[in-house]
């Protein structure tokens, strides 16, 4: 097979998967080095914004995933049936915070850090798939430990969690507004 055929196949597997794949994935199908593959997912991706396609390959971790451009989402929004999307709560926008940065987090360390239950905040986080159950701790009663969702990070726009702001920088630059 040469790259263009690979490329192809790999641009059917994406399409056909519609969440973001692993890269492990992909190399156990095609049999190929996983550097290899990346290096074309990288070419793909290139020339997906070179030529201006309507679909593009966005990386979140070690996955891919064909995604349409947010500059269409004026046309595609007039496609898609309107949905109910209630905006975050203060609540859980804080209870998010929380969890991206603490990861992994039990439900007790997030009310400790909030000096408020955060049951509810938690619930919303998991039905709108910002967070997900990721273990439990080993301790009396193995309490349920929380992290973030590929989803989390795709919905910001984020390549990985290491593009989060750092909580340092985040304090500086309020620090100084309000000055």
């Amino acid at each position: 097979m040469d790259n263009r055929e690979i490329k192809s196949i790999i641009e059917s597997l994406l399409f056909i998967w519609g969440e973001p794949l692993d890269i492990n994935d992909i190399k156990e199908i095609l049999k190929l080095q996983k550097r290899d593959i990346k290096k074309l997912i990288d070419e793909m991706i290139d020339e997906f914004n070179y030529n201006r396609r309507g679909v593009q390959i966005i990386q979140i971790e070690d996955k891919y995933q064909l995604a349409t451009r947010s500059e269409h989402y004026e046309f595609i929004k007039k496609l898609c049936a309107p949905k109910s999307n209630k905006n975050l709560s203060n609540a859980a926008l804080e209870t998010l915070a929380i969890i991206a940065y603490k990861q992994p987090i039990t439900r007790v360390d997030i009310e400790g850090i909030r000096g408020v239950k955060c049951d509810k905040s938690i619930n919303t986080l998991m039905e709108k798939e910002l967070v997900k159950e990721v273990g439990r701790l080993e301790k009396t009663g193995k309490p349920i430990l929380y992290g973030t969702t590929d989803f989390f990070i795709k919905y910001f726009g984020l390549k990985s969690l290491d593009e989060l702001p750092s909580i340092e920088k985040f304090i500086e630059d309020n620090f100084n507004t309000k000055e």
